[in-house]
């Protein structure tokens, strides 16, 4: 299982990089493991309950675009992309991210 540190470690690294951390995606497992941690790990993104264990990032891409990262939270640095236009609903958006995590969780298994 992932360390708090590992994870201070994947979150640093994408902040460097000019992402912001939006949504944790914590199992019942890490979520007991980092109770003590996770207010301090993950400052005021919102945390769900979850079947994998993952973060999503954002930030601009393109022109009138934004890039949306779902980072395993594991020592194997493993993600998934998804790009949306500024104008894109976030009833869409939220489609699209619903089916990205489920790809996410057929391709742990």
């Amino acid at each position: 299982m992932i360390k708090p540190g590992q994870i201070a470690e994947i979150l640093s690294l994408y902040k460097k990089h000019g992402w912001i951390l939006r949504r944790v995606l914590l199992s019942d497992t890490l979520k007991s493991a980092l109770a003590d941690t996770s207010g301090n790990l993950f400052g005021a993104a919102e945390i769900r309950s979850s079947e994998i264990d993952a973060v999503w990032f954002s930030r601009p891409s393109k022109a009138n675009q934004e890039a949306w990262e779902l980072r395993v939270l594991s020592e194997a640095p493993y993600a998934l992309i998804e790009i949306f236009d500024d104008d894109d609903e976030d009833e869409i958006r939220e489609e699209t991210l619903a089916e990205v995590e489920s790809r996410l969780k057929s391709l742990q298994k």
